[in-house]
């Protein structure tokens, strides 16, 4: 299932919908349905009871750098959608909580975009020899904002000093 993010509001749509048939400015993110997208999600899903993760989608623009370095990516947006997997005993319980969970990223969602939307979230308009830094110019018909997804997948019963903090803080008040 691909998201396209339209101005003011969110439209899913199937694998058998490949054409858009809505005009505008828009952000085809193809790459949440990567084959290693999906092999992250899994992970996240089997790693056996609760699993904490986070998705970021960065916007990032590319800096020349001299000649034996590589280009720099410099962020100039960060959308980060922490998940924690829950395992619910019944179907009915996962059907509720998933149209919870939609609800809420939907409206979330909405809301990022509205906010982006304003011209001084934006980076400034490149000149012609500078819109490979900028935009994704490998697709013909529409050129989006260069972007990144990373996936983070961690143990909810990790070791980490938060985690052990709370387990501190759990266990004192239950005496």
């Amino acid at each position: 299932m691909e998201v396209i993010y339209l101005p003011h509001r969110v439209v899913e749509r199937s694998e058998k919908d490949r054409v858009c048939k809505e005009p505008g400015p828009q952000y085809l993110l193809k790459d949440i349905t990567s084959e290693q997208s999906w092999r992250s999600w899994d992970a996240l899903r089997n790693s056996g009871g609760d699993g904490l993760g986070q998705m970021s989608l960065e916007f990032y623009q590319k800096k020349k750098s001299r000649w034996p370095f590589s280009d720099e990516c410099i962020p100039w947006e960060v959308w980060t959608v922490k998940v924690h997997v829950v395992a619910l005993a019944t179907e009915q319980e996962r059907q509720i909580c998933r149209e919870k969970v939609g609800e809420k990223l939907c409206e979330k969602i909405t809301n990022i975009v509205e906010v982006m939307n304003r011209h001084e979230y934006l980076p400034k308009m490149p000149t012609q020899s500078e819109v490979d830094n900028v935009f994704d110019t490998g697709l013909r018909d529409v050129q989006p904002y260069l972007y990144k997804i990373s996936f983070q997948i961690t143990d909810a019963l990790g070791s980490s000093v938060t985690t052990t903090m709370r387990r501190l803080i759990k266990d004192t008040l239950a005496l």
